[in-house]
C-alpha cells in the first residue's frame, strides 16, 4: 500500500491488523467455506470500498451526503436488471456496467454541480432528498425493478456454484464457479481501495483536505473548489456503484433492503467513524469491526449466557441473553466513539510505532 500511495499505516499495530484482515479475506473460501462465513467474507470486502468512497466524502472533504446508498443502489440494479432482461451472459454484465456506471457519474455530477456551491448542511438535506426520491421510484417501477421484491436473477455458468473449475482431487478443495465470483469480489474491493488511496495522495487529494480545512481559504489560493468537490462525489459515486453491482454479483438479487435502505447508510457512518475518517484504511478496519460484530455477538452472548448459568452467577445470564444482542452492539459503538473519537486507525497512528 505504501508503495503505490505514499502513505503507509504509521503504525506496527494497525500494520499487522490490516495484514491479518487482508491475509484471512484472501484466504476466507479455504478457511472458512461455510455459507455464513463466505457470506460474512464477502461482505467486509464489499462493504470495504463502499466505507472507503464514503470516506473520500466525509473524511477528506468534510462533506456529508445520504444519497450514497442510491449509487450503491444503482450499481446494483444495473446489473440486475441486465441479467434478467438479456439472460445469464457475459454481454449481460458488460451491458449493467456500461448502463450503470456512467449513469451514478451523470446523477453525482448533477448533485454536485447544483447542490455543493450551498453551506454543507443543506447539500446533505439535498442528497437526502433525492436518495429518498430514488428509493421511492425504484419501488413504484415494479416493472422495471421488481418493485420492493427486487430482482433475482441468474449468474452467467462460470460464476454458478455447480461450475466445478479445479476438481477437489487436485487442491483438496473444490474451486467453482462460487469461488470465483468470490475472489472477483475481493480483488475488485482491493484494487477500489487502492486507487482511493492514490487518489487521496495525490494533489488532488491534497486540495480536498485544504478545502476541508478552509474552503475561503483554499478559494483565496486560486482552487476551484466546486470543481474538486464535484469530482469528488462522481469519483465516489463510481465506486459506491462499482461495490453494488458486486453486492449484486454474489446475492443474485437486487432490492431495495439490499441496496437502497437508508439502514445501509447509517451502517457506513458507523463503519467510517469506527475505523477513522480520512484514513482510508479506517474502512477496511471499521467494515471488518461492524459485520464482524454484527453477524456474531449474538453467538458469542449465547454462549457467555450459557457459561454464566452454569456458574451460577444471577442477573449477568439475563443480561447477556442473545435477544438483547442489539443492545450490547449499540454500547460497544457508544464505547468505540468514546474511547477511540479518532477512530481506530486515528487512536493506532497516535501511539508511537
Amino acid at each position: 500500500m505504501m508503495i503505490l500511495s505514499g502513505d503507509p499505516p504509521r503504525s506496527r499495530v494497525l500494520s499487522l491488523l490490516l495484514i491479518v484482515i487482508v491475509t484471512l479475506l484472501a484466504l476466507a473460501p479455504f478457511l472458512f467455506p461455510g455459507a455464513k462465513a463466505m457470506n460474512v467474507a464477502t461482505k467486509i470486502c464489499i462493504f470495504a470500498a463502499l466505507v472507503a468512497s464514503y470516506d473520500l466524502l466525509l473524511g477528506y472533504t468534510g462533506t456529508v451526503s445520504f444519497a450514497h446508498t442510491m449509487f450503491y443502489g444503482i450499481g446494483s440494479y444495473a446489473i440486475a436488471i441486465a441479467l434478467y432482461a438479456m439472460g445469464p451472459t457475459w454481454a449481460g454484465v458488460a451491458t449493467g456496467i456500461v448502463i450503470g456506471l456512467p449513469l451514478a457519474a451523470l446523477l453525482a455530477l448533477c448533485i454536485g454541480l447544483f447542490s455543493l456551491r450551498v453551506q454543507a448542511i443543506f447539500f446533505a438535506m439535498i442528497t437526502l432528498a433525492v436518495a429518498s426520491a430514488f428509493l421511492v421510484l425504484a419501488s413504484q417501477l415494479s416493472w422495471l425493478t421488481g418493485g420492493d421484491d427486487g430482482r433475482s436473477f441468474r449468474l452467467p455458468e462460470l460464476l454458478r456454484p455447480g461450475t466445478v473449475l479445479i476438481s477437489k482431487d487436485v487442491l483438496g478443495f473444490e474451486f467453482n464457479g462460487r469461488t470465483l465470483t468470490y475472489y472477483i469480489v475481493f480483488f475488485g474491493a482491493a484494487a477500489m481501495i487502492l486507487t482511493l488511496l492514490r487518489i487521496v495522495n495525490s494533489p488532488f487529494g491534497r486540495v480536498l483536505q485544504a478545502v476541508r480545512e478552509n474552503r475561503f481559504r483554499a478559494e483565496a489560493l486560486g482552487y476551484r473548489t466546486v470543481f474538486h468537490l464535484t469530482w469528488a462525489n462522481v469519483l465516489a459515486a463510481l465506486v459506491a456503484a462499482a461495490a453494488g453491482m458486486l453486492n449484486s454479483l454474489w446475492l443474485r438479487y437486487a432490492g431495495p433492503d439490499t441496496s437502497l435502505s437508508f439502514t445501509i447508510m447509517v451502517d457506513i457512518l458507523l463503519m467510517v467513524v469506527i475505523g477513522g475518517m480520512g484514513t482510508m484504511y479506517g474502512a477496511v478496519i471499521g467494515a471488518a469491526m461492524f459485520i464482524l460484530a454484527e453477524n456474531y455477538l449474538q453467538t458469542l452472548m449465547g454462549m457467555a449466557s450459557k457459561a454464566t448459568a452454569s456458574a451460577g452467577i444471577p442477573v449477568l445470564p439475563d443480561l447477556l441473553h442473545p435477544d438483547r444482542w442489539l443492545l450490547w452492539l449499540g454500547l460497544l459503538f457508544i464505547a468505540s466513539v468514546y474511547f477511540f473519537p479518532t477512530g481506530v486507525v486515528g487512536k493506532l497512528r497516535g501511539k508511537k510505532a
